[in-house]
């Protein structure tokens, strides 16, 4: 899994630095480019949930792969895309498709006991942050050489992620779990009523839309910042993205598991939400680049301790035949806040360069008081 969502997330990230350059091609509105920008994480918010469900019924495999080509279909729109038009409609297809990470962390819940979650969702944190640094890489490779030629890549990269889905990844999810699952409706209904028999899954809901809310603010300036603040040039900024990217992957890959066995996954959530609160709140006040640098450091602690451990925590909270559609809606929050984390940083950014980093905080401190909510009334399978 750790194979599969490293290279499918290689893809993800190729596509994410250029595309506003693909779409400034054909001369949009602000309005419209930034609704490009969203896209993917409205049909994320929509369909993770559906996708999450459909795999508590379907099993997990067979959902992987359709979204795996739709990601597929998605990215070779998109290294050809000849109209704003099929701009869209290249990151409509792979923001729905994009709802497969929820089953991934099904896949990981379905797969490890309570003892081991938080280790296996740490994994595929993991993954998202080298994602992130080597799909960037690529893309500046490739597309001086051919403006085609990232797309082509990411579609590869998906490819061989379906590949190995295909060959190498039995189903996980027992057909005893999936006959029980038939037995509910496929709707948002039924999804209601797992709230209502775990309510401190709903408080889980709300922790994610705020830390990922904080991230987002994080990262949608800190570009702007410390190329204003600091004087540092585009590249400079992209290798502190890259420190901080292999600290995060480090934590969450390695870390996690130790912690979690020696503190549980509600600790490391309460621990993990404070320290990103006063690390974010923390970076734009040093005056020098070494300062800077500590507080990124600290930012990827927290952000490395909180994130997978919530996911493990509340894939715990439910029973296996609800942990797709379940973990499909925490997936939904996320893509929630990164619809509205990076609007509200850039409105923010304009009032005063601290202000989106004191609203980040704001969040991960609201965070933190729910998490310790958490730790003292939610009740895990241990």
């Amino acid at each position: 899994m750790f194979l599969i969502v490293f290279i499918d997330l290689v893809g993800f990230g190729i596509v994410i630095p250029i595309l506003p350059l693909y779409g400034e091609r054909f001369q949009p509105s602000g309005l419209t480019l930034g609704l490009l920008m969203a896209s993917y994480s409205a049909m994320q918010l929509v369909f993770a949930p559906i996708l999450g469900r459909l795999s508590d019924r379907v099993g997990r495999r067979p959902v992987l792969l359709i979204s795996l080509v739709g990601s597929v279909i998605g990215y070779l729109l998109f290294g050809f895309a000849g109209s704003m038009t099929v701009l869209f409609a290249a990151r409509i297809i792979d923001g729905i498709s994009g709802g497969n990470i929820a089953t991934a962390q099904a896949v990981i819940a379905d797969i490890t006991g309570p003892e081991e979650r938080a280790k296996g969702m740490g994994i595929i944190g993991a993954a998202f942050g080298l994602g992130f640094i080597i799909g960037p890489a690529v893309s500046a490779l490739l597309v001086d050489i051919q403006p085609w030629l990232p797309g082509v890549a990411a579609a590869f990269t998906s490819t061989v992620a379906f590949t190995l889905v295909f060959f190498k990844l039995p189903e996980t999810l027992p057909e005893e779990a999936r006959h029980e699952a038939r037995r509910h409706p496929l709707n948002f209904s039924s999804l209601k009523a797992v709230l209502v028999v775990h309510p401190m899954v709903a408080l889980c809901f709300a922790a994610v839309l705020l830390v990922i809310f904080g991230f987002s603010n994080f990262e949608t300036v800190f570009a702007q910042f410390a190329s204003a603040r600091h004087g540092l040039g585009m590249s400079r900024i992209g290798w502190l993205f890259v420190y901080a990217g292999v600290l995060g992957a480090v934590v969450q890959g390695g870390l996690v598991g130790r912690l979690v066995k020696i503190f549980g996954e509600k600790r490391l959530v309460v621990a993990g939400t404070l320290i990103a609160a006063v690390a974010v709140g923390s970076v734009p006040y040093p005056e020098s680049l070494a300062g800077l640098m500590v507080a990124l450091a600290a930012l990827a602690l927290g952000q490395g301790l909180a994130s997978p451990s919530l996911s493990s925590l509340t894939s715990k909270l439910v029973h296996p035949d609800e942990v797709g559609g379940v973990m499909g809606i925490y997936q939904a929050f996320s893509s929630l806040a990164r619809i509205f984390g990076p609007l509200t940083a850039e409105l923010a950014y304009h009032v005063g360069y601290h202000w989106p980093f004191r609203l980040a905080a704001v969040a991960y401190f609201l965070a933190f008081g729910i998490s310790t909510v958490l730790s003292r009334r939610a009740v895990v399978d241990a």
